[in-house]
């Protein structure tokens, strides 16, 4: 019941007892004792009215007590709501360590789930939203996921949160960062981006600024940087012992080395490359079956055959299949037994 619509009607009631008491019942006084002490003589319409009023002002004070309970209440679901749209912002953006406070228990089981796991919005939810926090954010992943470049320093986001990555690449593919940008502020910027990034510098980088940034080497850029190697454009002009420091950041396979040496193979010296191989074969044996390959592609057949004799009878049995064929005067390609 509304307060006021209570109180008119407990004003009409009281008024209209009291009246009728007064005018049809008796208009006589009386006294009252209270505590030892007699109160001046009343009206016994205001004496029986009297109670009511008190009744009134108790009843009052109780729906004034529920109704700031209830509002109380409501301001702690008004609140949990808000940190709830929060919950759900940080798990758009992918936040690290999300941990929100609810008050009321619906709000915590959900604020639980939430904060304990990554949202992706689906292409549904391109269209607006009825909360302006949300419907930013979302605005924000898809001007990102579309190549733009967003601010997102007021997010407090880490350097490995994918957003962060995603908009870092979209700056450097319209020119606002630069490769070198990117390498030279390693704390700032995650490694996977900068291993991207190596892999288009190495394209034409000289090799003191290879060596460089080599943290950032994979295998990709690793097969760039030989595909230069004495080329014909962006000549690279390195040593075996670099090359070999590079070959070490990685952990190549024996099949990886060999497409190693078929990528030098186009442009390095027969004798650079051949010295190359023997010195990594030499310090790991997944490098065996490459020197045997670019023995054999270089047509270098004595050397092969003396490492093959002194291999065990299983090692090596295509290479020994190759040898022998070529011992029979049969030509074939060394490609088809790799």
């Amino acid at each position: 019941m509304h307060l006021k619509k209570y109180t008119v009607a407990a004003f009409i009631l009281i008024v209209v007892v009291g009246w009728y008491v007064y005018a049809f019942i008796t208009q006589d006084s009386a006294s009252i004792e209270l505590f030892g002490l007699v109160l001046p003589p009343l009206s016994i319409a205001i004496l029986v009215v009297l109670p009511m009023i008190i009744l009134y002002i108790a009843s009052l004070l109780h729906m004034l007590f529920y109704s700031l309970m209830g509002i109380l209440k409501l301001r702690k679901y008004e609140k949990d709501h808000e940190k709830m749209v929060e919950s759900i912002v940080d798990a758009y953006l992918g936040k690290e360590n999300r941990s929100h406070s609810f008050k009321t228990q619906k709000y915590k089981l959900l604020g639980s789930l939430v904060d304990n796991a990554t949202i992706f919005p689906t292409a549904e939810l391109n269209a607006e939203v009825e909360n302006k926090k949300i419907n930013d954010v979302l605005a924000l992943i898809n001007s990102i996921k579309n190549g733009e470049v967003v601010d997102l320093r007021k997010h407090s986001l880490s350097s490995s949160n994918a957003l962060v990555i995603q908009n870092d690449r979209n700056r450097y593919k319209k020119g606002v960062l630069s490769a070198e940008d990117i390498l030279s502020s390693q704390n700032r910027y995650d490694i996977s981006l900068q291993k991207e990034v190596y892999t288009d510098f190495v394209k034409k980088a000289p090799l003191n600024m290879i060596e460089k940034y080599k943290k950032a080497i994979t295998k990709e850029s690793l097969f760039e940087i030989l595909s230069r190697v004495n080329a014909d454009v962006n000549t690279l002009v390195i040593s075996n012992d670099s090359l070999i420091a590079l070959f070490k950041d990685l952990k190549l396979s024996s099949k990886e080395y060999i497409e190693a040496s078929k990528k030098l193979s186009k442009s390095m010296l027969p004798e650079q490359r051949m010295k190359l191989f023997e010195t990594l074969s030499n310090e790991n044996e997944l490098t065996m079956e490459a020197y045997l390959f670019t023995l054999f592609d270089l047509e270098m057949l004595t050397p092969a055959k003396e490492i093959l004799d002194a291999s065990q009878n299983g090692d090596y049995a295509q290479f020994k299949a190759y040898s022998s064929l070529k011992e029979c005067g049969k030509h074939f390609n060394i490609n088809i037994f790799i």
